[in-house]
């Protein structure tokens, strides 16, 4: 894993939405090679923030992580619509894996804290390692009285004392007994979805679920 910070060259300010995505593309065996990352950090100036999984057999990643210090590499949008629902309301956040990226994104928007809203961050990982941003989330939640962040360990180590499993197992307790939250879930697509049909079958509207799948 590994946290990239870009600058965007030529402009005063790069604008977009906290959850949006752009792409980046390198040529690689002669060929250009373009792949989309979620943005991980709120706007400010020109400059973005991404997380990155380095996939060992995969195309662009490999090259990003050779990237130094003042490499260029194009760059393409910002673009995408998991962003987040206007007037903001009551929300649960899901997600798994660098799925945290454009959540991490969204929990900076100052327009979240302003709302004055009730906000619920479910992160799930295999190990404790795997918690990005941890000691960022659980700042926010001292800071604020209106934040619960809840790590959930699917292979946790034996002094661990959070909740344990997989996030949907979790999504009942964070949601309870209401119907009116709006509920983010990023990650791969079999928890995406086992999240939805969860959420569906307890009375969601469909509207209220507002999602984007990894693969």
């Amino acid at each position: 894993m590994r946290h990239f910070v870009f600058e965007v060259e030529g402009a005063e300010r790069f604008q977009y939405e906290p959850g949006q995505f752009v792409s980046l593309t390198e040529e690689i065996g002669g060929r250009p090679v373009t792949r989309a990352y979620s943005i991980c950090s709120a706007p400010g100036g020109r400059r973005f923030e991404l997380c990155l999984n380095r996939v060992p057999n995969g195309h662009l990643t490999p090259r990003l992580f050779e990237l130094k210090p003042g490499d260029r590499v194009p760059v393409s949008g910002p673009m995408g619509y998991f962003v987040l629902r206007r007037p903001i309301s009551d929300s649960v956040f899901v997600a798994t894996g660098t799925g945290i990226a454009p959540v991490r994104a969204m929990v900076q928007d100052p327009r979240l804290w302003e709302s004055g809203c009730q906000f619920t961050l479910v992160f799930g990982a295999r190990y404790e390692h795997g918690l990005l941003y941890r000691e960022e989330f659980e700042e926010l939640e001292r800071r604020h009285g209106n934040f619960r962040f809840w790590p959930v360990l699917s292979r946790p180590p034996e002094d661990w004392k959070g909740r344990t499993g997989h996030v949907q197992a979790h999504v009942r307790e964070a949601v309870g007994e209401r119907r009116d939250l709006d509920v983010y879930v990023c990650g791969l697509k079999a928890m995406v979805d086992d999240v939805r049909r969860i959420l569906l079958d307890m009375g969601f509207e469909r509207r209220r679920l507002i999602y984007e799948k990894y693969d």
